[in-house]
């Protein structure tokens, strides 16, 4: 996977961690994670092992303290750097330990669905003046991502446009937030759309162990 997605905009970035844009460029204004990992010369972006690091800070925020997890970090890159690296890294954090295989599988499907996105999207200048549509189709991305997103639910989607399949539908979602249109944000008008509730994901307890935790500011 390193090798396909070996760079990643902090769009794409947020995708693969699990995690909000401001959250992303957080890791790097507060120098969460060590230089080599991103680059912000003419453009931020991240290596793909960056993305399993990132999901670990955010995820872990209600069960280890920022200085805990920054220390977590610094050893995992010490002992298990790397995308392969980390894949089974283990870290022993004083009375706890921290398995980060769970975060590498969910990073790694969330790469994979990242891939899949990108390569479902074609831009053609004979279809519909090069807008990016839906490969084998004239349905532009950005009308079924953006319904998506907002809460259209994939059935009404499908019965719009009777040429697309459940998983195009999802991976459009992906797309468009990876790669957001440009501009002004458009508006889709879905009087009957279902609004989402999003909830904060919490860590798997099989990759924590262990009983302490400090309450030390910094979350």
């Amino acid at each position: 996977m390193e090798a396909v997605l070996e760079r990643l905009t902090t769009s794409e970035a947020a995708v693969a961690a699990g995690v909000s844009i401001p959250q992303i460029h957080r890791v790097i204004d507060e120098k969460i994670l060590p230089a080599d990992l991103y680059r912000i010369d003419e453009m931020r972006t991240f290596r793909t092992d960056a993305c399993v690091l990132i999901a670990f800070y955010f995820e872990t925020a209600d069960s280890l303290t920022a200085q805990a997890r920054l220390r977590t970090i610094r050893d995992a890159l010490a002992h298990c750097s790397g995308w392969e690296g980390l894949r089974n890294c283990v870290v022993e954090e004083r009375s706890i330990t921290v398995r980060l295989s769970e975060i590498w599988k969910a990073v790694n499907s969330r790469l994979d669905q990242l891939k899949r996105a990108r390569e479902l999207v074609v831009e053609d200048s004979e279809v519909l003046s090069g807008t990016p549509v839906i490969r084998g189709t004239r349905v532009p991305v950005y009308d079924v991502g953006i319904a998506v997103n907002s809460g259209t639910p994939a059935e009404r989607i499908l019965a719009s446009y009777p040429s697309l399949k459940a998983w195009q539908v999802e991976l459009a979602s992906v797309y468009v937030k990876a790669v957001p249109p440009r501009g002004r944000p458009k508006r889709v008008a879905h009087p009957n759309a279902t609004r989402l509730s999003v909830s904060k994901r919490r860590l798997r307890s099989s990759s924590i162990e262990g009983g302490k935790r400090a309450e030390v500011p910094g979350r």
